[in-house]
C-alpha cells in the first residue's frame, strides 16, 4: 500500500510567507515611478512629472492616518478658560456669623463656593494638552496621505513659481481654471512671492516640504507639488 506524503503547514508555499509581506491598503502601482501632469501659472499643461512610488504609492494605514490627524488637531487647541477659586474672588475673610446659637449651618467666609459670588470648585484653568507621535509614524502617516491623494488623482505638478509676480489675481486665475475649492502648494523652500499671492485666497495655502504633515494634505482637496519638492521628499528631508 503506497504511503501518502504529508506536507507540513510550515512548508506550504503560501503559508511560509512572513506576516505583513502582502501589500495592504490601496493597490500599488507597477514601475519605479508615477506620472502626473504639470501645469504652468497660466493653467496650461506643460509636461509630466515623475513621482516616486515609495512615497505616492505606499501602503495606506487608515488608522495611523486618523491618529496623526487627531494628534495634530489636538495640539492646535488653546484651552484658555479660567475660573476663580475662593482664594481669588473678592470678599471679606471675616467669619460671617458666630459658630453656634444661630440655628443655621456653620460657615467661615462669604467667599465659600456655596454662596453667590463665591469661588468655583474644580473649575477650568488654562492648560496645555500636547500629544506626541514618533517621527517614523509621522512620516508613515504623511506617505499614507500622499498615496491617498495620488490614488484619487488629486496630485498635480506646478512649474514657474520662481517667476510668480506675487499678485493674488495670478493665482486666482489658476484656481479658477482648475475649479478647485481648496488646494495646497508644496514647494522645496519657502517662497515669499507665492505666500504673498496665496494668503488672501480662501482655501488656498502654500507650505515648504519641511512643514507639511498628514493633516494639511487631508485638509485640502487638491495638492500641487513642484519638482524641487518631489526631490526633497524623495531624499526624505522631512523634519516634522
Amino acid at each position: 500500500m503506497p504511503v501518502k506524503k504529508v506536507t507540513s503547514k510550515a512548508s506550504h508555499p503560501e503559508r511560509a510567507k512572513p506576516f505583513g509581506s502582502e501589500p495592504q491598503g490601496r493597490r500599488r502601482v507597477e514601475g519605479s515611478s508615477l506620472s502626473i501632469p504639470v501645469y504652468s501659472l497660466a493653467g496650461k499643461e506643460t509636461g509630466v512629472l515623475a513621482l516616486p512610488k515609495e512615497i505616492f504609492a505606499a501602503k495606506v494605514s487608515k488608522s495611523l492616518l486618523a491618529q496623526a490627524v487627531r494628534v495634530y488637531a489636538t495640539n492646535q487647541k488653546s484651552l484658555l478658560a479660567s475660573t476663580k477659586t475662593r482664594g481669588e474672588v473678592e470678599g471679606s475673610t471675616a467669619k460671617i456669623y458666630r459658630q453656634k446659637g444661630t440655628g443655621r449651618a456653620r460657615h467661615g467666609a462669604i467667599r465659600a463656593p456655596i454662596f453667590v459670588g463665591g469661588g468655583i470648585t474644580f473649575g477650568p484653568k488654562p492648560r496645555k494638552i500636547r500629544l506626541d507621535l514618533p517621527k517614523k509614524m509621522k512620516k508613515a502617516a504623511l506617505f499614507s496621505a500622499l498615496s491617498v491623494k495620488a490614488a484619487d488623482k488629486k496630485v498635480l505638478g506646478l512649474s514657474g513659481l520662481d517667476k510668480a509676480s506675487g499678485k493674488t489675481k495670478e493665482m486666482a486665475k489658476l484656481i479658477e481654471k482648475l475649479k478647485a475649492k481648496s488646494l495646497l502648494i508644496v514647494t522645496g523652500e519657502k517662497q515669499d512671492n507665492v505666500v504673498r499671492a496665496i494668503r488672501n485666497i480662501p482655501g488656498a495655502d502654500v507650505l515648504p516640504v519641511s512643514l507639511i504633515n498628514a493633516y494639511e494634505i487631508v485638509k485640502h482637496e487638491l495638492l500641487f507639488v513642484t519638482k524641487e519638492a518631489v526631490e526633497k521628499l524623495n531624499k526624505k528631508e522631512i523634519e516634522k
